[in-house]
């Protein structure tokens, strides 16, 4: 006789395959999401799991099973201070993780270059990969990359720039139409009622995160503070020598301009080019990203207000989002959220 599915207190996948019907091996498919098992064969053992309460111990299969997860970041290979910052996170939770058999390795590629970030995608062994967080362009060669990742079971986050028209899982980042309007309320609230012009220095006009900064940026500035006019974006490639270069050049001849969004990096190149550029008033900055380099600048009252979001943050949302898919687990999303973070010089972290 059969035993009910109430009396068992600790039901087991023995259990589940008995009230089930179905073969050990089949049970083990269907808690995998593994092909192979016709529908209505998942349906009945899904049932049984309902029925019999059956809470996995996915740590516990996993040890006996002798699993390790690799996880792979793909980042630009920019020498900028917050993708140096996420690597450094990387590096640290990945020795932090080893007792819990997890893995995590980082690869470089070319900014803003999606051919050499679709090709980096493809030479990854989906046989030996279980996720692939990717911050990058949203391009169809990149998409037709993830396309093929997920084909082959691997899990897919995109990492502070979305790609939403890929098979990607998650997204991990910020609000960046947000941290756009962010940026515009405080710059049009600290310039008040002045008459001026607003510079806003992007690294790609391909790149999704900036193009939605500016959106943001823009939809603000023309509701709120018609007083002042934004200027077509200067296209820096998150490059500090470019942008040293270019800001004079732009803004040299261009009268009355009081204010500067700096969407994306490269803000050393901007603090150099204020020496060539001179402007008879120093213009307020607005900038993203808490780095050493914004923090002296925040201090020195070059700039004044940063908006960032916590790269470590970033990093150990992107393991929590592939590990949990990986094991088909759910996801607080609510934990996953990033801020976005306003820094002024009154409230630097020291």
């Amino acid at each position: 006789m059969k035993p009910s599915p109430d009396s068992l207190a600790n039901p087991t996948i023995n259990d589940i395959a008995r009230v089930a019907e179905v073969s050990l091996a089949t049970v083990d498919r269907v808690l995998n999401a593994r092909p192979g098992v016709r529908q209505t064969t998942v349906q009945k053992v899904n049932k049984a799991i309902a029925e019999l309460g059956y809470v996995r111990d996915t740590a516990a299969a996993n040890l006996a099973r002798g699993r390790v997860y690799n996880f792979t970041f793909i980042l630009p290979s920019n020498s900028n201070e917050f993708i140096q910052m996420m690597e450094a996170q990387i590096g640290e939770l990945n020795a932090s993780l080893r007792h819990e058999r997890t893995k995590l390795s980082c690869t470089r590629v070319t900014a803003f270059d999606p051919i050499a970030l679709a090709e980096a995608i493809k030479a990854i062994d989906a046989s030996q990969v279980d996720g692939v967080a990717i911050f990058g362009p949203e391009t169809p060669s990149v998409r037709d990359s993830i396309a093929h990742l997920k084909a082959n079971g691997v899990t897919v986050v995109s990492l502070v720039a979305d790609v939403p028209s890929s098979e990607r899982d998650y997204y991990v980042g910020l609000d960046n139409v947000a941290a756009g309007r962010t940026a515009a309320q405080l710059l049009g609230r600290f310039l008040g009622n002045t008459q001026g012009k607003i510079a806003v220095l992007t690294g790609s006009m391909l790149a999704r995160d900036h193009l939605e900064r500016r959106l943001g940026f823009d939809e603000v500035m023309a509701r709120d503070f018609p007083n002042l006019e934004v200027l077509a974006s200067l296209e820096g490639r998150d490059d500090p020598d470019l942008i040293e270069e270019l800001v004079p050049q732009a803004l040299g001849s261009t009268p009355n301009v009081i204010g500067i969004y700096s969407s994306a990096a490269g803000n050393e190149g901007l603090l150099r080019a204020f020496g060539k550029w001179k402007p008879a008033l120093r213009p307020v900055v607005i900038a993203h990203e808490l780095t050493p380099l914004s923090r002296a600048a925040l201090r020195a009252g070059e700039f004044d207000a940063v908006i960032s979001q916590d790269c470590g943050h970033l990093v150990r949302s992107a393991v929590r989002i592939m590990r949990a898919n990986s094991d088909n687990m759910p996801i607080n999303l609510a934990q996953e959220r990033i801020r976005i973070d306003i820094y002024l010089k009154e409230n630097m972290l020291h």
